[in-house]
């Protein structure tokens, strides 16, 4: 990690996270910004993956509904599925992003959970997306993740997952932070796959504007 990263490093934790930290930047500032152009990507790539309006889809750390926003008009009613940890996300998306109207249509389903509870939601999964969540999260968190998601998703399903990628294996913070920066190789997020019951295909850039890497995880295996 160059002295830079180190430094931005060091800065992004100091930032106060959950309703301290929303009020201090706004809700679309507090996941990340790029607010139409990530929230359109994600659409346009689960269509590309296969994406149907009858699927069920769940958007892990789902935030302030930036990919919600596309992602709920397009799908039956009842199949957008939205897990996050801060509740006051989800109510903000609810409150200033999502019409009244379109949500009593189209009933998006939420569960707050900072563990990845899935099995909360009573049903199990088609497809899964996690965009910039893994670039927040320590190794112990993205194995808690894959682990609990596994036993949620329907044979034949498929999870699609962002992260930045580095050349070499670097010193990981052994605590998860909404504005920590944590970086990986292919090789390290293929073998947390492989302990978790997915088969992991790289899939690379896919036109990200921070540039994060994709992977795309098959539930193949037994975990």
């Amino acid at each position: 990690m160059s002295w830079w990263q180190r430094l931005r490093a060091r800065t992004s934790r100091r930032l106060p996270e959950g309703p301290e930290g929303i009020r201090a930047l706004g809700h679309r500032r507090y996941v990340g910004g790029h607010w139409e152009a990530l929230g359109a990507l994600q659409l346009d790539l689960l269509r590309r993956e296969g994406l149907r309006p009858s699927h069920r889809l769940v958007d892990v750390a789902c935030g302030a509904l930036r990919a919600g926003v596309h992602l709920i008009p397009w799908l039956d009613a009842g199949n957008y599925h939205g897990i996050e940890k801060e509740a006051e996300l989800i109510r903000l998306g609810l409150e200033q992003e999502l019409p009244t109207a379109l949500a009593q249509e189209k009933r998006p389903q939420f569960v707050v959970s900072a563990a990845f509870e899935f099995e909360r939601f009573g049903t199990r999964f088609d497809y899964a997306i996690a965009n910039s969540l893994f670039t927040h999260l320590p190794p112990a968190a993205i194995e808690q993740c894959l682990g609990q998601l596994r036993g949620a998703m329907e044979p034949g399903g498929r999870f699609l997952a962002t992260f930045f990628e580095t050349d070499a294996p670097q010193r990981q913070d052994e605590v998860a932070h909404d504005h920590g920066v944590f970086r990986y190789t292919r090789a390290e997020l293929q073998a947390c796959a492989a302990d978790t019951g997915w088969r992991c295909e790289y899939v690379g850039d896919f036109g990200h504007p921070r540039g994060q890497r994709l992977l795309r995880l098959l539930p193949d295996a037994e975990p």
